[in-house]
């Protein structure tokens, strides 16, 4: 048996830097990885170059049933705080779209750096680590394939259940209800949407199209790229708006965001009276999408000039592409799930150092806990902010 002053479970973005902000403080620290490797996520996310953070992180782009747990935590390690830990180990780095930061070349450098910063904290790292078990109520006993560990502070940090072939599972949860501490029901987020019917068979003709769109679930709107799959529909929009959908409500397409497509075709029919529809539409979306649109939507004027469609038709082919409404049969799952969504409640946790109310010595921080972020950096940055606050005091 070996002993530590802090055991973290899990070896990526939260649980390493927990690791880090601990060992900085002179904590003996063992990190116990159940992959053959730690930061796997890390090493696959944004394409391979880690989208680390984003310069508009804060707790509004959070969902949690608590709103306002984040809140601290992310203002206490903030993005300029990551930040400025990339630019010390000279890592170069730029600004995608929207805030959102990835590294130049890879995101290699992202996971080196956290192994550099590891190594100079003096934190154990062990990977290979199956078949946890955790018993006693402090010190803690630590059981794997690895060996058995003890410890005052246990910090688990094992994310949820997306992405299932990286490693995911749900020890984090099960632990929790171990030590009685409520666990929200979990779902996928960050996910495409599979569709059904003649839906499906349009998605599948367009499989490959892209073009910007304003999408709204539950009334949240966002405005990015939205991806026609043989599946279904994806893109940055969708996995934004899959976050809030729920099972059996319709989403809100608008495929001219920003423009006024009625004023739009009207003043066509003004000035270019002898157009098709199909040709002024083609001007701001792909023609593909649109010759698949106006079957659906304007089937009898499809070859009629512009000054034979009366305004009240051009009106509403307008509403049609800027209000289609289409309701998902179910999403691709945690299979290519970015996130869970839910997970530990937060009302059992402090917000200030991520620690269990009811179980002392024992933290849950990272994707484990009932805080998801918005697609574009914002979860890694949780994941540091929440690492962060419970390294502090472990």
């Amino acid at each position: 048996m070996e002993d530590a002053d802090v055991i973290v479970i899990g070896g990526g973005a939260a649980g390493l830097m927990c690791a880090i902000v601990a060992g900085r403080r002179g904590r003996r620290v063992l990190v116990l990885e159940g992959s053959n490797r730690i930061g796997k996520k890390i090493l696959m996310s944004g394409g391979g170059r880690c989208n680390f953070t984003n310069l508009y992180a804060e707790p509004a782009r959070f969902i949690s049933a608590n709103p306002h747990f984040c809140i601290s935590a992310l203002s206490r390690y903030t993005q300029w705080d990551f930040i400025a830990l990339v630019e010390r180990h000279g890592i170069a780095y730029h600004e995608k779209t929207l805030g959102q930061l990835f590294c130049d070349t890879s995101s290699k450098e992202i996971l080196a750096m956290l192994s550099s910063e590891c190594e100079t904290a003096g934190v154990k790292i062990l990977t290979h680590c199956s078949d946890v078990s955790v018993s006693s109520d402090g010190p803690y006993s630590v059981s794997c394939s690895r060996g058995r560990y003890t410890c005052d502070s246990l910090v688990i940090a094992t994310g949820g259940l997306s992405i299932p072939k990286m490693g995911a599972s749900d020890f984090g949860y099960r632990l929790a209800r171990q030590y009685g501490l409520r666990v929200l029901d979990t779902s996928p987020g960050l996910v495409p949407f599979t569709l059904s019917g003649p839906l499906h068979e349009l998605c599948e003709r367009l499989s490959g199209v892209s073009c910007r769109a304003t999408v709204s679930a539950s009334g949240m709107p966002f405005t990015e790229d939205m991806l026609f799959t043989h599946r279904g529909l994806s893109g940055p929009v969708m996995l934004q708006a899959s976050s809030y959908w729920r099972p059996g409500e319709d989403i809100m397409i608008d495929v001219l965001p920003g423009i006024d497509a009625a004023d739009l075709l009207i003043h066509a029919k003004r000035d270019r009276p002898k157009s098709l529809l199909r040709a002024v539409l083609a001007e701001q979306l792909p023609k593909a999408l649109v010759l698949e649109l106006q079957e659906i939507h304007w089937p009898a004027q499809k070859d009629l000039p512009l000054a034979s469609v009366t305004d009240e038709h051009l009106r509403q082919v307008a509403a049609n592409l800027q209000r289609w409404i289409v309701r998902p049969a179910a999403t691709e799952g945690y299979r290519t799930a970015e996130v869970t969504l839910g997970g530990i409640d937060t009302d059992e946790l402090s917000s200030k150092t991520m620690e269990s109310k009811r179980q002392p010595g024992l933290y849950f921080i990272g994707e484990v806990v009932d805080v998801t972020g918005h697609l574009g950096g914002y979860n890694f940055q949780w994941a540091w902010s929440s690492g962060h606050a419970a390294g502090q005091v472990v």
